[in-house]
């Protein structure tokens, strides 16, 4: 977890907000003393996943805090997750089928359209403008 995500342009307008907010004299503080509280939450999240991580008797990432990837995780075997998947991935193959039947077959209705409107359809005869009809 980083910078990375951050250009040089976002940077630029984070230090001068810092700048018009803190001050030129205050500036430097703030930054180590913002730094200083960002490494005090890592420290906090790392001891609280080791703590949760001992009590439950497995490894805890704090990806899996999430309670969806905790379930899916420590407390669903792959039997009970596919179990749990197999009627809904049936429905969407369904769904995906009946929306690729229903544009095929609304192609084919603009396909027959599209030959119908230029087989049938006259062609426009070329109008010749004068000068006597511009002015």
């Amino acid at each position: 977890m980083g910078l990375e995500n951050i250009g040089p342009p976002e940077l630029i307008v984070i230090i001068l907000i810092g700048l018009f907010i803190f001050g030129p004299d205050k500036l430097p503080k703030a930054i180590s003393d913002g730094v200083r509280m960002l490494r005090q939450l890592r420290n906090m999240a790392r001891n609280a996943t080791g703590d949760l991580s001992r009590e439950l008797g497995t490894t805890v990432e704090l990806e899996d805090l999430n309670p969806k990837t905790f379930l899916r995780k420590h407390l669903l075997s792959e039997d009970d997750e596919q179990a749990l998947r197999k009627p809904f991935q049936d429905l969407v193959g369904e769904a995906r089928g009946i929306a690729e039947s229903v544009k095929a077959d609304a192609q084919g209705i603009a396909d027959n359209v599209q030959s119908t409107t230029t087989k049938t359809a006259p062609k426009p005869k070329a109008i010749q403008a004068s000068y006597d009809d511009v002015t």
